[in-house]
């Protein structure tokens, strides 16, 4: 999974490594052996111990025709309420919805593939996709499974990072939230330590240590997932990465309130080149009652909540929101990437072959809807992926974005 990293320009990753000693009073055995022998166990140990604490036990499992296996768990037991602040914590009433905001998406629970059989999660559970033992075997580590990799210095410019965006933003002001609709592909993703991604970030804080962000939207994420399909996704930290947040729920935090949506499960169906579109509408903003932050998807479907208590500048109020894509670059052959952002098509391919966000909305101080402003486009290695706006009566402030990657202009 790998970084989503938010900032008017970027975001980087790190990894590290371990060590073995033999002892000479034994028959020599080679490193790989000595790995196998004391390593492993240890590992798997710890695995087994890290399954159990995110698997809760569950009244109902669903199995979708994709593979995943999506546990009903009791509301009460989902992995938020691991966390010391939520221990006590009572669910929060639904919020006040902004001014301005109405149900114009036609998009319902049943976008997701493990619903199609008809099962659904009864009333009083939330669903949550089960974690295996070979997930966590595709991460850099336990400890590190479901987190993007810590950064030790967050930057300003794409160099040497990885990562690379086409993003709009606007920074600067108070913001309490942001609302789009997305339009969902499933762009080739060529190596497993690779992603690509596209979201809505909420942001405070620097680019040091305090970065605070929520972030929501779609990604297909071999590492992750085990797959290329395009998942809905969350994430959120409250120290750039290091030792807070993680993906869905993947450790505690996010309160879950709904039984229809299974955050990490595949969406179906997606939008095809030169034919149908699909796209999802999101809506992330700030209860002006409780101070939470909520999740909307699609027509009216509240997902829940990070409450405003695992944040410290967020726990106010944003000053930057960003929306678009974004893909690593690991240039495991040597040069770029041919992994796919959004439809893998240029911006300036247009509708039905570029990926785009429409109707672009803010939540200001007093809890409206309001149209963005001064919108900021950038794309920070265009000859990889681009994007390009613009303004119109039917889908207000909008972009095309995205790209193929590798072509002759990005060797």
């Amino acid at each position: 999974m790998a970084s989503s990293c938010a900032k008017p320009h970027l975001i980087i990753s790190l990894f590290v490594g371990c060590l073995l000693l033999a002892s000479p009073a034994r028959p020599a055995v080679s490193p790989s052996a000595a790995v196998n022998s004391t390593t492993l166990p240890v590992k798997h140990s710890r695995i087994s111990a890290h399954l159990k604490r995110v698997n809760k036990p569950a009244v109902k499992t669903i199995e979708s025709s994709d593979g995943d296996l999506i546990d009903c768990v009791p509301s009460h037991l989902q992995p938020a309420f691991d966390h010391p602040k939520l221990r006590d914590h009572k669910p929060s009433d639904p919020p006040e919805r902004p001014e301005g905001y109405s149900l114009s998406s036609t998009v319902d629970a049943s976008f997701q593939a493990w619903t199609i059989s008809g099962e659904s999660c009864p009333e009083g559970t939330v669903p949550i996709r089960r974690t295996t033992r070979e997930d966590i075997l595709r991460a850099s580590s336990v400890q590190r499974f479901g987190r993007k990799p810590a950064a030790r210095r967050l930057r300003r410019d794409s160099t040497s990072t990885g990562h690379e965006h086409a993003v709009g933003y606007i920074i600067g002001d108070q913001y309490y939230g942001a609302k789009a609709s997305l339009s969902v592909w499933a762009p080739r993703v060529t190596s497993a330590s690779e992603f690509s991604l596209s979201q809505i970030w909420v942001i405070s804080g620097s680019f040091g240590n305090d970065l605070n962000t929520i972030e929501a939207g779609w990604q297909v994420s071999p590492q992750l997932y085990g797959d290329n399909r395009p998942r809905f996704f969350t994430y959120w930290t409250s120290d750039a990465y290091q030792e807070t947040g993680c993906y869905n729920l993947l450790c505690s935090g996010f309160v879950q309130t709904n039984n229809k949506i299974a955050i990490g499960a595949a969406i179906s169906p997606t939008s095809a080149l030169n034919g149908g579109q699909f796209d999802i509408d999101l809506l992330v903003w700030k209860d002006p009652k409780h101070g939470h932050w909520w999740l909307e998807l699609g027509s009216g479907l509240l997902v829940g909540y990070w409450p405003s208590f695992l944040f410290s500048h967020l726990a106010e109020h944003a000053n930057m929101v960003q929306f678009g894509g974004e893909i690593v670059n690991a240039q495991t052959s040597g040069f770029h990437t041919s992994t796919q952002m959004g439809s893998g098509h240029f911006a300036g391919e247009g509708f039905r072959k570029a990926s785009y966000f429409r109707n672009l909305q803010l939540v200001d101080w007093d809890n409206s809807l309001i149209p963005l402003s001064n919108l900021r486009l950038l794309a920070d290695h265009p000859n990889c992926y681009s994007i390009q706006g613009g303004v119109n009566a039917v889908w207000g402030n909008y972009f095309y974005y995205g790209g193929p990657g590798r072509n002759v202009r990005c060797p």
